[in-house]
């Protein structure tokens, strides 16, 4: 899963993806993980501005979990 935080102050629209492990040391590792728990916490990096957005996106790679073995 990455997690891109998007600022919406115009002109500013700076994207950036947040590392999941940080957060989880800052804010603890049973810190809820929602766009409404996240989002408050943060600002732009680029223009200080709190009107910040967030995408999640799973991770769609295989892996050793996921993987088709065409059976």
């Amino acid at each position: 899963m990455t997690l891109t935080a998007c600022c919406h102050h115009a002109p500013c629209n700076h994207h950036q993806q947040l590392d999941l492990a940080a957060l989880r040391d800052r804010f603890g590792p049973d810190a809820p993980a929602m766009e409404w728990d996240i989002r408050p916490k943060l600002k732009c990096t680029k223009c200080g501005g709190k009107a910040v957005g967030l995408i999640y996106t799973p991770d769609t790679r295989s892996n050793a979990y996921n993987v088709n073995t065409g059976r």
